[in-house]
């Protein structure tokens, strides 16, 4: 008997130190969970196997068949789909991290101030910043470059507007690009006082800067996607639509998922120029669980702030102009019919609604009635009544940016007047047509923060709370559809919403938790909402300190 108690004890210490069996890598519960699915159904508590979700319903029961590795207890926390914005300058972004920031500035004082710091702490290269806006100025007139000559009278310096359909260079960038007094060109301008150049560029006369600008090193644009990466996590974002890249990034960006140092899903719109039309109507869809190029990005206009937009009448501020596309009718005409034969993704930026008519009735033609391929207008901000319709006679997509509204509505009726803005930014009209639309920020023209997004979609109100009943409240839209707007209607808009959008079984365990509920929390605390957690394929990518 004795001789049995050393092979009994170690029989015990065997079985004690087991490895626990799990069949899930995790387990979210206590929460109160929206799913956004086609019900807009709330649950408990799901489970994630394999960076996918595997079940969803109540922690008592789920606890019964599953032993996850993982547990996340949110505290009771509302838990919604990994936020998507469906129109960004992700990468723009990045290197803007690294540039001048002119956000928030509110004279050209002020901006030149921070081009000399800058310019202090970084001593070679070009001058780069964005995001000044004269509309927040106390005079809103474009600045001249005398100061930056004074400055930099041989370093380069180009300031891009907050849209970035207009720059002020100094006269060492314009002697690069060998810009003249009354040059001429398609679709930009180069504007003059008495036949001087005053540095201040509209849409493609910019260019003729930034291609003289040296490309970004390797180094500088990985730390660019890195950095805008993590930025977005922090407030929830999972994928992003990035408007406009050339073909050389895909594989850069699929390099950096490859090494999973890059895990924000990306949905690139390549710039349809005809090295990247070339290259994708060769290549095909390109499709990765983390990256999917389909589509292209086509530019009709310019921006209203910069009066690049192009419009049907004069403006209102500026008689006699109306703006003007920033390529011929034709162009477009050819590229529609050359994307609709290849079964590609059209996506273009209208803001003007001289631009949205003469784009739609493109599309009508290209497109012949109802249709799934989900062809999508950037912006859509004024749309003359009348042609409203071909959205939802062609299933053309608005994908809007509310936050555009929200920022816009201060100086909007001084470029459009009172009875064109009354059909501007309706967004809740535009929803109409189809039943869904997608909702984006343009960052880094808006703010980055998704929530955002929402505050302004439903509540048509900017960061003070203003204006007290709501810019034009009639086109605002219900919680629901906001969500849905940022989530699964926005992954349907990139042919996604298989894979993502949703918290439902067999879709990318990609989900935010965050610290008030949406969905309850009163008008006012929207924009004060922060994300505690974000997680992408059911691993955390972010937590709130």
């Amino acid at each position: 008997m004795k001789k049995l108690w050393p092979s009994l004890l170690l029989l015990l210490l065997f079985a004690a130190c087991k490895q626990k069996e799990y069949n899930a890598d995790m387990l979210v519960k206590n929460a109160t969970i929206y799913t956004v699915d086609s019900t807009f159904t709330t649950a408990e508590a799901f489970v994630v196997q394999a960076g996918k979700i595997v079940a969803i319903g109540s922690a008592d029961s789920l606890e019964k068949i599953y032993t996850a590795r993982q547990v996340v207890d949110a505290n009771g926390k509302a838990v919604y789909p990994g936020f998507i914005d469906a129109h960004t300058h992700f990468y723009r972004y990045g290197l803007s991290l690294q540039e001048v920031h002119l956000e928030g500035t509110n004279s050209w004082d002020e901006i030149v101030d921070s081009v000399q710091a800058y310019a202090g702490r970084n001593e070679e290269g070009w001058i780069i910043g964005r995001g000044w806006d004269q509309n927040d100025w106390k005079t809103k007139q474009f600045p001249s470059k005398g100061k930056l000559d004074s400055l930099f009278p041989v370093r380069p310096v180009i300031l891009t507007r907050v849209d970035g359909h207009a720059a002020i260079v100094n006269q060492a960038a314009l002697n690069i690009a060998g810009i003249k007094p009354n040059q001429k060109l398609e679709g930009g301008q180069i504007q003059t006082v008495d036949n001087k150049l005053t540095g201040i560029l509209v849409d493609n006369a910019v260019d003729l800067i930034t291609h003289k600008i040296p490309q970004a090193t390797d180094q500088q644009t990985q730390s660019a996607l890195l950095g805008a990466q993590q930025n977005c996590f922090a407030v929830g974002l999972t994928t992003v639509d990035d408007c406009g890249l050339d073909y050389p990034m895909i594989n850069t960006i699929a390099e950096l998922q490859h090494k999973k140092a890059l895990k924000m899903r990306m949905y690139v719109m390549l710039s349809d120029n005809e090295d990247n039309i070339n290259y994708l109507f060769k290549r095909g869809v390109y499709k990765t669980p983390g990256l999917n190029v389909r589509s292209f990005k086509v530019y009709a206009d310019g921006a209203l702030g910069s009066r690049g937009a192009c419009l049907l009448h004069d403006y209102n501020d500026q008689k006699g102009w109306k703006g003007f596309l920033l390529s011929s009718q034709k162009h477009f005409e050819d590229v529609a019919q050359r994307i609709a034969a290849k079964g590609f993704q059209m996506c273009t930026h209208a803001i003007g609604d001289s631009a949205n008519r003469t784009i739609l009735k493109i599309y009508a033609n290209a497109l012949k009635g109802k249709n799934d391929k989900r062809w999508r207008i950037e912006h859509a901000q004024i749309i003359d009544p009348a042609d409203i319709k071909y959205f939802g006679e062609n299933n053309i997509i608005p994908s809007v940016q509310p936050t555009h509204a929200t920022s816009d509505m201060y100086w909007a009726g001084d470029r459009l007047g009172a009875q064109r803005l009354k059909t501007a930014y309706a967004y809740k009209q535009l929803l109409q047509q189809n039943g869904w639309l997608p909702l984006g920020t343009d960052f880094p023209v808006e703010n980055i923060n998704p929530l955002y997004t929402f505050y302004a979609a439903t509540e048509r109100k900017d960061m003070k709370g203003l204006p007290a009943n709501g810019f034009q409240k009639e086109n605002a839209l219900s919680r629901i559809e906001a969500l849905r707007g940022m989530t699964i209607w926005a992954a349907r808009s990139n042919f996604e919403e298989k894979e993502k959008g949703s918290i439902e079984v067999g879709k990318f365990a990609d989900f935010v938790i965050t610290d008030q509920d949406l969905m309850k929390a009163k008008g006012a605390e929207l924009p004060r909402i922060k994300v505690l957690k974000t997680f992408v394929n059911g691993e955390k990518v972010y937590e709130k300190k």
